[in-house]
């Protein structure tokens, strides 16, 4: 995908929950092929407005367009064979093997009533030995630890090889070596396939070390946006989060880190 394509223009978009505005007249364009972070403060609006983008929540006011059509064009499953989305949250209450809820990710690619085939089943073998959970396969979901649970959630949406990936704190529930390697994987599906990767982001320097571009939400809105080395600096940290930092270069990294004064 050319990274100049327009891939979602939002307008004017509000939401509320029954106790506050979250979103209130965000305007935004991203392009394709770009891996996205989304960052803010607890509760400006992040997973909200990937929840609008996958229709899992309406808009209150605004518009959304995907690819120039509106969203609500879409059918559910024309929506699932374009963008896969890695909850915050995912809880299974069945006792599902690994196999089986990673498997789930392949149904949208399937004919109607039509079981998985071998290039089906072949998918999800690799994407388990990417995740590093094909020891887990036959494993009851309900007995894994939560970063397991979570690197199966995150195989299930890999299979569904969408051009688009939403992503909500997909690893903050992952030791180092398993977050870095997924989102080595992410960065590498956006440079050699020219995915989309939109991605919330609690820690500012993964991000960094990840995302071409930074959106800076406040106040339910988009504050501050651009690339990373553009717009990673002190001022916007003191804007958005009201704290003190230096940003410097690392070479380690190959990206700007955050270092917070206290």
């Amino acid at each position: 995908m050319n990274n100049a394509v327009e891939l979602f223009r939002m307008t004017d978009l509000s939401f509320r929950y029954p106790d506050r505005d979250v979103l209130r007249g965000l305007s935004l364009t991203l392009t394709g092929g770009r891996f996205y972070g989304l960052l803010g403060p607890n509760g400006c609006g992040k997973t909200t407005l990937l929840d609008l983008l996958m229709r899992l929540r309406r808009p209150e006011g605004g518009q959304i367009l995907f690819r120039k059509r509106e969203l609500t064009a879409y059918s559910r499953s024309d929506l699932a064979r374009a963008m896969a989305l890695v909850p915050q949250n995912f809880y299974i209450n069945f006792p599902f093997t690994v196999q089986q809820v990673v498997m789930m990710g392949r149904y949208p690619n399937l004919p109607r009533f039509a079981p998985p085939g071998p290039d089906d089943h072949a998918r999800v073998d690799a994407v388990l030995e990417t995740a590093d959970i094909l020891a887990l396969a036959d494993k009851q979901v309900t007995t894994l630890s939560g970063g397991e649970r979570q690197r199966v959630i995150i195989a299930r949406a890999l299979v569904q090889d969408t051009d688009v990936m939403l992503l909500d704190e997909a690893t903050s529930n992952l030791d180092i070596r398993h977050a870095l390697h997924l989102l080595n994987l992410f960065r590498d599906q956006v440079d050699r396939q020219r995915r989309t990767v939109i991605a919330v982001f609690q820690d500012i320097n993964l991000a960094a070390m990840y995302c071409d571009y930074l959106l800076f939400m406040k106040d339910g809105r988009v504050a501050v946006q651009g690339e990373t080395e553009g717009v990673l600096n002190p001022e916007t940290l003191n804007d958005i989060y009201g704290v003190r930092a230096q940003v410097t270069y690392r070479k380690e990294s190959q990206a700007p880190q955050v270092i917070y004064r206290r």
